[in-house]
C-alpha cells in the first residue's frame, strides 16, 4: 500500500511539473494568444493609387487596446494623367510632358486602436490606425536623350538634357536618360500628411505580426508641384492604399 501511495505521489508531482511548464514552453513559443506583448516592430510593402512605396513602424501598447506607433514611409508619387511613350521598340520609355519624378518621405506619429480581439488562434484582430507626420517631397528632374538632326548629314548625335517643353517634342527625344541623371538639381518640398486605416491581423503565433491594411492618406504641401508641363499640377495628392504589413512582437 505504501508503494502504491509513493507512485501516486511520485506520477502527480510529475504531472503538476509538466502542466507548469507548458505555459512557459506556448509563450517561449510565440503560442500563448491571450499574452500581452508591449512592444513591436514590423515593414511593410504597399501599393497606392499613385505609385508604390516601403513602411517601417515602432510599437508600443499605451492600454490593453490602444497602441502608439511611430511610422516612416517612403514612395513615388505620379501624376494620374501621366502616359508612357516610346521612339523605337529599343529606346527606354518615357511620360512625356513629365517635368518632375517625385519621391516622398514620411516620418509620422499615430495610434491603433482594436475594434474586434481575436480570442482564437485562427480568429483575425480587426484594428484602426490615425496617424500625422511630415511629407517631405524630393522632386527630381527628368533627363531625356534628345537626338539632333544635322542638316545635309546622315549623323544623327544623341546627348543627355532636362526636359524642356520648349525645345523638346516627340519627334526629337529618343528616350529617357538613367534615373539619377540630374539628381544633384533636385528640389525639396516640405509639407504634411495625414492617415487613416483599418487592418486585419492574421498571424498563427502572438510574437509574430502579419496583417493587411487598407487606408487613405492626404499629403499637403504650401504651392503646387511641378509634374507634369501641360497638365494640372496640385498642392495635395490624396492616395488610397492597401499594405502588407510583416513583424514581430516582445516584452
Amino acid at each position: 500500500m505504501k508503494k502504491i501511495y509513493l507512485i501516486a505521489s511520485f506520477i502527480f508531482s510529475l504531472l503538476t511539473e509538466v502542466n507548469a511548464q507548458a505555459p512557459a514552453s506556448q509563450l517561449t513559443s510565440g503560442k500563448e494568444l491571450n499574452v500581452l506583448m508591449r512592444n513591436e516592430a514590423s515593414g511593410g510593402l504597399f501599393v497606392h493609387s499613385r505609385g508604390f512605396g516601403l513602411n517601417y513602424r515602432r510599437a508600443r501598447h499605451v492600454t490593453g487596446m490602444r497602441k502608439r506607433v511611430f511610422e516612416m514611409d517612403l514612395l513615388t508619387m505620379h501624376h494620374p494623367k501621366e502616359v508612357k511613350v516610346s521612339r523605337t521598340e529599343n529606346s527606354k520609355g518615357y511620360y512625356y510632358g513629365k517635368l518632375n519624378s517625385l519621391v516622398l518621405f514620411r516620418p509620422g506619429i499615430g495610434f491603433q486602436n482594436v475594434l474586434f480581439r481575436r480570442g482564437e488562434r485562427k480568429s483575425v484582430e480587426i484594428r484602426y490606425s490615425t496617424f500625422i507626420g511630415g511629407s517631405i517631397c524630393l522632386a527630381k528632374p527628368v533627363y531625356l536623350d534628345i537626338v539632333h538632326n544635322i542638316p545635309n548629314s546622315e549623323q544623327k548625335p544623341v546627348t543627355t538634357e532636362q526636359y524642356d517643353p520648349e525645345k523638346h517634342n516627340q519627334s526629337n527625344i529618343n528616350g529617357r536618360a538613367p534615373f539619377f541623371t540630374g539628381f544633384n538639381k533636385s528640389k525639396l518640398y516640405p509639407g504634411g500628411y495625414a492617415k487613416f486605416a483599418i487592418s486585419c491581423e492574421y498571424a498563427d503565433n502572438s510574437d509574430d505580426i502579419k496583417a493587411l491594411e487598407l487606408g487613405t492618406v492626404i499629403d499637403v504641401y504650401p504651392k503646387a508641384i511641378p509634374i507634369m508641363a501641360t497638365k494640372t499640377n496640385s498642392p495635395f495628392f490624396l492616395t488610397i492604399y492597401a499594405n502588407f504589413i510583416f513583424g514581430k512582437k516582445w516584452f
